[in-house]
């Protein structure tokens, strides 16, 4: 079963990580970007990390992505035409899909016992060992990519405004 959840939550991954970079509007980007940190949350769950997959959908999928939202929102002076949809998600992504599924289920009714499981190390760290390592041996990376993402945050702004 981790085989299956793997492989389908990394084809998600990979898939989103393509529509990032094939959009034309940044808003849908950003969308796109959500979807594969959220992916990769799971793949961290499958792996047994909890606590990095909860991170990684509270920090990135929820703060960090709405702070791009922002900025892309900011940054977008113009108006932006309006469109009923991508044509290449009618004609491929609607039977990829069906096709990704009937496959995924087809392997998974045929080698059900064959699969395997996933299986981590001997190591446990306790979230009390994670905030040490973090807030005393990484303190100033922690605080350096805080800094940069304010300052990105005010070059964002001193571009979006508008000279009079």
């Amino acid at each position: 079963m981790h085989l299956v959840l793997f492989l389908i939550f990394a084809c998600l991954c990979l898939a989103g990580a393509l529509n990032l970079l094939f959009q034309r509007h940044p808003i849908n980007s950003a969308l796109s970007l959500i979807v594969v940190m959220t992916s990769l949350a799971v793949l961290y769950l499958l792996l047994g990390a909890e606590f990095l997959a909860l991170a990684q959908i509270i920090v990135y999928s929820g703060a960090i992505m709405v702070l791009f939202v922002f900025v892309i929102m900011l940054l977008n002076a113009g108006e932006e035409e309006r469109t009923h949809g991508s044509r290449v998600a009618y004609i491929a992504g609607i039977p990829g899909v069906l096709a990704l599924f009937g496959i995924l289920t087809a392997v998974y009714l045929s080698q059900e016992k064959f699969l395997g499981t996933a299986r981590i190390g001997e190591f446990l760290v306790t979230t009390g060992d994670l905030s040490r390592v973090l807030f005393r041996n990484l303190l100033l990376p922690f605080e350096v990519t805080s800094i940069l993402i304010l300052v990105a945050i005010l070059g964002a702004v001193v571009l979006a405004r508008k000279e009079h």
